[in-house]
């Protein structure tokens, strides 16, 4: 029921959790938005991916190439946040020997086969050289536009008092002062402590068994990449909500 402790865009949305390389999770999330906006007659929604498309699932690059697609297409609807996992890749190709390991471990090695590179060989022991070939051959395959697409990725998105971003928010500070740290990977204090201002923010990053909405806070990672269940919130202008789920 809407109420003055809601969030409250200025138009209807859309909000996405993590995907993690689920391209037919996504086809099957934007085919249950596009009947519900035609169910409910949106007017001009807003579409929002709040980040970690790539990674642990086996279709990291065909998500990237969907995602960026829209956003071209629709530029003015579309928006497609940057997850921890998009900035781990980026470092890994700015510093293959330091960050390759820690990627590969937190399911980079999905990605590399995704643009068919093999991962094996990879792994802690693995020499400088063997990275930084790694590396070079994965941005070769990823190309220039997709490369330069993800570096582009915004922080953060809002509309009224709804704010989307990829793992949360330090719940002391404004929406509009938050470091790039806190909002890719996540504050100590934002599952514990309220806000003190109006602000609602949704967020992915952190796994639970089912999305929620309360206290200022939207969750809705549902860790698609193994659980099938890809997990979007629907939310109204006057504060009326749904969630949708693959």
């Amino acid at each position: 029921m809407a109420g003055p402790d809601l969030p409250r865009p200025d138009l209807p949305c859309y909000i996405v959790g993590d995907i993690h390389g689920r391209a037919d999770l996504l086809e099957t999330m934007l085919d249950l938005i596009d009947a519900h906006i035609g169910g409910t007659g949106a007017v001009d929604p807003q579409l929002v991916f709040v980040g970690d498309y790539i990674d642990h699932g086996p279709d990291s690059a065909a998500v990237a190439a969907r995602l960026r697609a829209l956003t071209l297409e629709f530029p003015g609807n579309v928006t497609c946040l940057m997850g921890n996992h998009e900035r781990m890749l980026l470092d890994f190709m700015l510093d293959p020997t330091a960050r390759g390991p820690r990627w590969l471990r937190q399911g980079g090695a999905a990605t590399l086969a995704s643009y068919g590179l093999d991962p094996v060989g990879l792994d802690q022991g693995a020499t400088a050289p063997a990275w930084a070939d790694a590396a070079a051959r994965l941005a070769e395959a990823v190309g220039e536009a997709t490369h330069g697409w993800i570096a582009d990725r915004p922080l953060v998105w809002h509309s009224g008092n709804l704010w989307a971003v990829h793992a949360g928010a330090d719940p002391l500070r404004p929406m509009t002062d938050q470091s790039t740290r806190v909002l890719l990977w996540g504050h100590p204090e934002f599952d514990t402590t309220p806000r003190r201002d109006d602000a609602w923010v949704a967020h992915g990053h952190v796994e639970q068994s089912a999305p929620s909405l309360s206290d200022g806070r939207i969750g809705l990672d549902t860790g698609a990449w193994s659980t099938g269940r890809l997990t979007a919130v629907a939310i109204r202008p006057d504060g009326s909500h749904a969630f949708l789920q693959t």
